[in-house]
């Protein structure tokens, strides 16, 4: 982190966190963030995901960009690929305020949001109007107050599908209301069912992934990788927030919400692990939670993902964090004379 970026971040920090969240998007899209310009990159770092082609396998998890506000930049700041929204068929406003909190202890942070955005349509014009550059995917959900949520999955794909590189299922956010329902077996089957056949009605047919929570048991994360494989998507990601609370020592500790950051680094990656397995390498992990450095990052590969996704660790490391993960991955793949196909999966039995 340079003395710029530490003296930004530290004033962002004297605001309350969703009004220096909004102003972190506006200093973006005003060019006012020094970014590297393009994604690091080499022969070791790129790989294919899903039929998609990264520069590298370091990404940016959904819910910073939640409206694809700021994308040009976005895909300048050395990221292998970036994923925005959640987007909901209808604009929502959200939870109400306060519902983002920082845990500055536990370098973690706890939002309980509830899918607000600009609707999938606003988006979906965004995405059209992005650069060409690195893979770019939507977060897709259900409005709250919906009569047939899962049919709202299919429809932000029919909206906005078109102009995104991949989709990802999110049934997994905990604030809004019995969404974590649609992750058993039946109801999963059922709409990623629809979400497929929506997909497969675009132009386009961009990947599905679908993204799990990391509050799940043995059964229920069988069951999912199940439905995963039948539908089948074309990766999952583990995990999102949890509602957990385990150890944290912060004022903000006893807030509703999903919990992300530094906590979460070890329950994802136990998931993530348990996934690898139950999946047998068929379809490509994705790994977020608590990620802030290179060597959790390999950790995270080694328990079997594919590439990851960051996001918590930037509020408190800044967003030369993506591309400094990516170089130290870079040149420790290069002194261990490994391939990121080998090191996937190649320590999962130490997390089991």
């Amino acid at each position: 982190m340079n003395p710029i970026e530490r003296l930004g971040l530290a004033a962002l920090h004297r605001l309350d966190p969703e009004r220096a969240h909004d102003l972190s998007i506006l200093a973006l899209q005003r060019g006012l963030v020094t970014l590297p310009g393009k994604p690091v990159t080499s022969d070791r770092l790129r790989t294919r995901l899903a039929g998609l082609d990264l520069p590298n396998p370091v990404g940016l998890a959904a819910g910073y960009d939640k409206n694809a506000r700021a994308l040009p930049a976005l895909m300048r700041a050395g990221f292998g690929f970036v994923e925005v929204g959640a987007a909901t068929p209808r604009p929502q406003p959200g939870n109400p305020k306060p519902r983002l909190f920082r845990l500055t202890q536990d370098r973690a942070i706890i939002n309980r949001f509830g899918f607000n955005n600009d609707g999938a349509q606003v988006i979906a014009e965004r995405l059209a109007r992005r650069p060409a550059g690195i893979p770019v995917g939507l977060n897709i959900g259900a409005n709250k107050d919906s009569a047939d949520r899962s049919a709202d999955f299919a429809e932000v794909v029919r909206l906005a599908g078109a102009h995104a590189d991949f989709l990802t299922v999110n049934v997994s956010s905990p604030n809004t209301e019995k969404l974590r329902d649609l992750q058993g077996p039946q109801a999963l089957a059922a709409l990623l069912q629809g979400v497929l056949a929506a997909r497969d009605a675009l132009p386009n047919r961009p990947p599905v992934f679908i993204k799990i929570a990391p509050d799940l048991d043995e059964a229920a994360l069988a069951d999912i990788a199940a439905v995963a494989l039948a539908a089948p998507v074309d990766a999952i990601i583990a995990t999102n927030t949890t509602l957990s609370r385990d150890g944290l020592v912060s004022a903000h500790a006893g807030e509703t919400g999903g919990l992300s950051g530094a906590p979460l680094f070890d329950p994802a990656t136990r998931i993530l692990a348990r996934l690898y397995r139950e999946t047998r390498g068929r379809v490509p992990l994705i790994g977020v939670g608590g990620i802030a450095s290179a060597e959790q990052a390999w950790q995270k590969l080694r328990a079997g993902a594919a590439a990851v996704q960051i996001y918590s660790a930037l509020v408190y490391q800044g967003f030369s964090l993506a591309a400094q993960i990516a170089r130290e991955l870079d040149e420790r793949l290069a002194r261990e004379n490994l391939a990121l196909a080998e090191l996937t999966g190649s320590g999962n039995a130490d997390w089991l």
